[in-house]
């Protein structure tokens, strides 16, 4: 079984914790079934549980190289040196990244609910919004890269996992997805 998750933000991708924060377990009561990767808890968005422990190793492996998807809310302004940058791999503390593909979205997209709380608004520095898709996943990988071109994240939210997409799927909602559509390509 492969469940898809739309995290909200503040919590946790783990389905307890000590400090009683906000977890798994307060949107899915449904047994045996495990993340399939990982989103911090200031990220949303598409979240993979399963039941299934090859399908968890074939989604979370890094040797398999699933494309993630995310929209980014960046602050500043993304010049073409900074995408290039992006796109070309950035040079991080434990190593360069792979090359990623990214996008400059024109406006927020319009399908975008909003997030409690608000990502702070300085009204002398503008934001703006990407797609960054990423063949890794390095721990807060999208949050160094954006930062190491000069382009902090304020949101960031994944859209899709492989062949996996989000969708219309709100905050806290899950749906079943056939696993037969596991495999990309």
């Amino acid at each position: 079984m492969l469940i898809l998750l739309n995290k909200p933000y503040g919590f946790l991708s783990q389905f307890s914790d000590a400090e009683q924060r906000k977890s798994l377990s307060q949107l899915i009561d449904m047994p045996g079934v495990y993340p399939a990767g990982r989103l911090d808890r200031d990220s949303e968005g598409l979240l993979l549980l399963t039941d299934d422990g090859r399908l968890q190793q074939l989604i979370s492996h890094p040797k398999h190289k699933w494309p993630k998807t995310y929209l980014v809310q960046v602050e500043g302004v993304p010049t073409a040196s900074a995408l290039a940058r992006l796109e070309a791999g950035v040079v991080l503390k434990d190593g360069r990244t792979r090359p990623a593909a990214v996008n400059v979205l024109a406006r927020k997209p319009g399908w975008l609910w909003s997030r409690t709380p608000p990502i702070r608004h300085r009204k002398t520095i503008p934001t703006h919004w990407l797609t960054l898709t990423i063949t890794e996943g390095r721990n807060r990988q999208v949050r160094r890269m954006t930062a190491a071109v000069g382009l902090p994240t304020l949101r960031l939210i994944r859209q899709a996992v492989g062949p996996h997409r989000l969708g219309d799927l709100q905050p806290g909602q899950w749906r079943t997805e056939d696993t037969e559509r596991r495999v990309p390509g």
